[in-house]
């Protein structure tokens, strides 16, 4: 049986990006991904139950805010607890997670002021995730997992 690798659902193909979009990793990376791992879908955000498409958050400290200044932590965090139940329920070690989000983001985060700024830190899934045993990759490292 092949290992299990969470992937953002967002990297997959499916639109549940803030704004509706996704992030669909190129198709021949994808492939080679597939072959190699059980594909695990994970959008956080969708888990801790916001909408498709919604406002966009960054997350400030312990906290997470949406551009409206509306605080979305508790969903996040929710989004983060049903990632890791699924971590749980299937074994997965590996994750390959989106970039500079709020939730999967990982060393790089933007800063909560909605500039396009990047700073250190990771998003709330993405530090549940390391917390509890899971290597955790940005879509720009998803070569390393071939």
């Amino acid at each position: 049986m092949k290992e299990y690798l969470m992937i953002s659902a967002c990297l997959l193909g499916v639109d549940c990006k803030y704004n509706g979009g996704n992030n669909k990793l190129p198709d021949g990376i994808l492939e080679k991904l597939a072959e190699k791992y059980s594909l695990l879908p994970v959008c956080p955000e969708c888990y801790g139950g916001l909408t498709t498409p919604r406002l966009p958050s960054e997350r400030v400290g312990d906290r997470v805010l949406s551009s409206d200044g509306t605080d979305v932590t508790a969903q996040y965090r929710k989004g983060a607890s049903a990632a890791l139940l699924l971590k749980e329920l299937t074994g997965a070690r590996l994750a390959l997670l989106k970039e500079n989000s709020p939730s999967c983001g990982k060393s790089r985060i933007y800063d909560g002021t909605f500039s396009l700024t990047l700073t250190e830190g990771d998003g709330v899934c993405a530090e549940a995730l390391m917390k509890n045993g899971v290597t955790v990759y940005g879509e720009s490292e998803a070569e390393m997992l071939l």
